[in-house]
């Protein structure tokens, strides 16, 4: 089965034809579908329609959330109910050609766990176009990572690359990141992206300011989650061996007679060498909280595949 997760939020006037369109896109395919909508606390009729629509068809589920918790909350919940080998998401706003479906599905054929849309000529104001810009650059910077669009609501996932994957305030946008971090294979295709018909925009600066933080969470988890000391410890060393060396040479001085007491210097040494101390510590206190966690974890979970097991 395949499953299509569309997370929603006063949507009421694009979603018949949305439906009308991944059916359609759907069609050829000679697997069962169904189409999840996720109703983030919509205001206007969105879940009226919704209800129409499962009225009317079989392949509908409706999931309504009890107030607007945002688009990563609104993604977990349609991840939960999903019930299909492969999961699609796609935005509500029609501005997500449906239409693409079948080239990401028959990317993920290729051998990749998620792939990626990339909205390649965006049909989105110069403002939103430029803060998406930047903010595709520093994700690439800061994760290593290297994606053209890593917040396009366009994907097509294997369903066990969904399974243990907690999203919370801004995460939805770094799904590909998180999953290469888990070891799963990743690839992005340029997409079509249309003009917005209904409604209007609710994603503006502050977001990508909040989802800069949240990138900066996801970074540390995902490359340090099993081993903090070489952060911590590495930044620890630094800062003690600056310490360490500006010590010396005001030590130094001080033996050719020179009055060190009252120095600025002095005390920034000291501080680093402090700070060196703690964070050191801190990496080991980590280092021992992991590996409590590292001993209950079971380390088939990390098995993607395993050939010519012999039955004991």
């Amino acid at each position: 089965m395949i499953s299509v997760v569309v997370p929603l939020l006063n949507e009421e006037r694009s979603l018949e034809p949305l439906y009308e369109e991944i059916a359609a896109a759907l069609e050829p395919f000679d697997e069962p579908f169904e189409v999840v909508f996720v109703d983030d606390g919509s205001t206007d009729g969105s879940l009226e329609v919704l209800t129409r629509l499962n009225a009317e068809t079989a392949n509908v589920v409706v999931v309504h959330l009890r107030r607007n918790f945002g688009k990563a909350a609104a993604l977990q919940a349609g991840f939960l109910e999903a019930h299909g080998d492969t999961v699609v998401t796609i935005d509500a706003d029609l501005q997500d050609d449906p239409t693409e479906i079948p080239r990401l599905l028959a990317k993920l054929d290729e051998g990749f766990d998620l792939v990626s849309g990339w909205k390649a000529h965006r049909n989105d104001p110069f403002v939103r176009r430029l803060f998406s810009r930047w903010f595709n650059w520093a994700t690439a910077v800061v994760s290593g990572i290297r994606l053209h669009d890593v917040n396009c609501g366009l994907k097509a996932y294997r369903a066990e690359v969904l399974h243990g994957m907690r999203l919370y305030g801004e995460l939805h946008r770094f799904i590909p990141i998180l999953a290469t971090y888990r070891g799963y294979r990743v690839a992005e295709i340029p997409v079509n992206h249309r003009q917005r018909q209904h409604g209007r925009s609710r994603y503006g600066p502050e977001r990508y300011l909040r989802g800069f933080f949240d990138l900066l969470s996801v970074t540390f988890m995902g490359r340090y989650r099993h081993r903090p000391l070489h952060l911590f410890g590495g930044l620890g060393l630094l800062m003690g061996a600056l310490g360490f060396v500006i010590l010396t040479y005001l030590t130094v001085d001080w033996f050719w007679g020179h009055a060190i007491g009252q120095r600025p210097l002095l005390t920034l040494g000291v501080l680093l060498v402090v700070v060196g101390i703690q964070l050191v510590s801190l990496g080991l206190l980590s280092e021992l909280i992991t590996s409590q966690h590292e001993e209950r974890m079971d380390e088939r979970e990390r098995i993607e595949k395993l050939v010519g097991e012999v039955l004991r």
